[in-house]
């Protein structure tokens, strides 16, 4: 079974927007934090929003405003809305569970397979 099931990638118009979705498996524990990152072609994947316990989210300066992250630690669940997609993009998101211990320090580090998002008119 795979760690994190991710849903929702696809194709999109320029200006638009995406909801992406992700639940995490029986086999995924100790989790405080579930986000997202993201791979362009011949670039270094980076985090694009990220959500821990007690309300603390982060986002990539590139798309604040834009984007938000939603989760429910309960199910186990995180959601990122996408809105005002950039113009002829292609780009793989990746979600993630771990745990982030008193140091800031990722432990426990779960991924999905990722779900592909392309913007192109």
């Amino acid at each position: 079974q795979v760690p994190l099931v991710e849903s929702g990638g696809g194709l999109v118009q320029p200006g638009g927007s995406l909801r992406l979705s992700c639940a995490a498996s029986r086999g995924v524990f100790s989790i405080n934090a579930m986000g997202w990152y993201r791979q362009a072609p011949g670039k270094q994947r980076e985090l694009v929003a990220s959500d821990t316990d007690g309300g603390l989210r982060k986002y990539a300066d590139s798309v604040k405003g834009r984007f938000a992250i939603s989760r429910d630690a309960v199910k186990r669940a995180v959601d990122l809305q996408m809105n005002s997609l950039r113009s002829e993009s292609m780009e793989q998101y990746y979600c993630y569970a771990a745990w982030i211990d008193g140091d800031g320090n990722s432990r426990y580090n779960y991924w999905g397979q990722g779900t592909q998002v392309t913007v192109s008119s």
